[in-house]
């Protein structure tokens, strides 16, 4: 990774212990925390890199981002004097990384014009704009009931097993935000090879379109790039959104990985841990990746971050998601018994929320007859849950004649608004029309939130 960092002549050759990723080195001065470090390995001269963590008097404890195995504690140790800076501007754009910026597409560092840091700016409260227009992203289930707005944060609450990695793709390689300049920043932390072959394929139109930057992180690679890999991600999102006036979507797949992985170092360090063994610190850490998209007040674009993230054994109050859910605003849950029904993508619309929705739908922005649509269509959705459960209990011969059709109205609505191919795009006005014909299964009686121009098309008479 090209960091333009300028290296001064001396250095320590004071390491006192190698623990796992850390190193300890004593007789420092001046050093402070977050400092971005050069290790010179003795003989070789081979070098490998790491922050500060912790000072204390003269020791700083280092993070080695390659980690320490093979090190030698005659290694030599230069501080750089300041945290770790990454070049930004456009060159991302079309470049397929490894997780800490380093090409793995056969050509160049990247380089730019300036650097930023990879742990951000603070972004002044004062200056923010609330989060306003959509960010259509081609899945009609997501785009139509739970619409993402440009500056949002929503997450996607997926179980093993479940294709949320191919969903993230999907979204990835279709998003746009109307004819504005867009571009999507993927970044792909403990991927299989396999499945890093996948991303990589099925992104590959848009990184040659120069829209997309690709950084993947590996399960093989040191446990320490994790960490790093989504910093990297945001940092080159706020240049291209607030430098260079682009709309830029963050895709982080999988945030339970990067924080199984922040467990891990903590227990290193020999932190106290808190619940189930994650640090106690791990909702601050976790809001100083989610709190970095937005937009500014007087620039152009915006980051929007659609975080992915896998519940162990299905809990939706494991620490992860639930810190994740104080922060963001809202969710995207995929449901095992939706998949189990051969639906794709298996999205629980009732489960699922955007808080800002009302922000980017509606007059003006999408159609009028958005926002009445969801709310029509989830209210019945809702009530032909309970008659679902009540026809289970006394069949569904013992239903009344409106309990019938919301029995049709379930199975309408998952094959033919949420049920989607995989590299299926589907236009905004064609997800609407899908939603008003969904609704018009229903008796018009029962269609009390729709306007009169909609049911005019023709529903069902009871």
């Amino acid at each position: 990774m090209t960091t333009g960092t300028q290296w001064p002549d001396a250095e320590f050759t004071s390491v006192a212990s190698l623990r796992g990723p850390l190193m300890a080195v004593t007789g420092v001065r001046g050093v402070g925390f977050d400092e971005y470090v050069r290790i010179t390995e003795d003989g070789s001269g081979t070098r490998r890199y790491g922050t500060v963590v912790e000072v204390d008097g003269d020791t700083a404890v280092v993070q080695v981002l390659e980690g320490t195995s093979g090190l030698s504690q005659a290694a030599r140790v230069a501080f750089a004097g300041a945290p770790l800076r990454i070049p930004v501007g456009p060159g991302w754009l079309g470049r397929i990384c490894d997780g800490r910026g380093g090409p793995t597409d056969g050509g160049p560092p990247v380089f730019g014009a300036r650097t930023a840091p990879v742990n951000g700016f603070p972004m002044n409260p004062t200056r923010r704009e609330p989060p306003a227009e959509p960010v259509l992203t081609g899945v009609r289930c997501i785009d139509s009931l739970a619409t993402l707005v440009r500056g949002q944060k929503l997450p996607v609450f997926s179980v093993p097993g479940l294709p949320h990695l191919e969903l993230a793709t999907q979204i990835a390689a279709q998003a746009t935000a109307g004819d504005e300049a867009f571009c999507v920043v993927f970044a792909g932390m403990d991927l299989t090879h396999a499945d890093a072959a996948y991303v990589r394929d099925a992104l590959e139109e848009r990184a040659a379109a120069g829209e997309l930057t690709l950084l993947v992180n590996t399960s093989d690679a040191p446990v320490l790039e994790r960490i790093l890999t989504p910093r990297i991600a945001l940092t080159v999102a706020e240049d291209l959104a607030f430098a260079e006036g682009r709309h830029v979507l963050v895709v982080l797949v999988d945030m339970t990985s990067y924080a199984e992985a922040l467990r891990e170092v903590s227990a290193a360090r020999d932190e106290i841990p808190a619940r189930r063994a994650y640090p106690g610190y791990l909702y601050s850490d976790l809001a100083s990746l989610y709190e970095r998209c937005g937009r500014i007040r007087g620039a152009p674009g915006s980051v929007t971050i659609l975080p992915v993230l896998t519940m162990p054994g299905g809990d939706i109050t494991h620490p992860v998601p639930d810190l994740t859910g104080y922060i963001t605003e809202g969710q995207i849950v995929l449901s095992p018994e939706v998949a189990a029904r051969g639906v794709y993508p298996p999205i629980d619309p009732l489960s699922s929320l955007s808080r800002l929705m009302r922000h980017g739908a509606g007059p003006g922005r999408t159609a009028p007859e958005h926002l009445p649509l969801a709310a029509q269509l989830l209210a019945a959705l809702a009530r032909a849950r309970q008659v679902r459960d009540l026809a289970d209990l006394v069949g569904a011969d013992a239903l009344g004649p409106t309990d019938r059709h919301y029995l049709d109205f379930q199975d309408e609505f998952e094959h033919r608004l949420v049920d989607q191919g995989r590299t299926e795009r589907c236009p905004l006005a064609q997800a609407l029309e899908r939603c008003r014909q969904v609704a018009l299964t229903l008796p018009r009686s029962e269609l009390t939130m729709l306007p009169e121009s909609l049911l005019d098309a023709g529903a069902a008479e009871p």
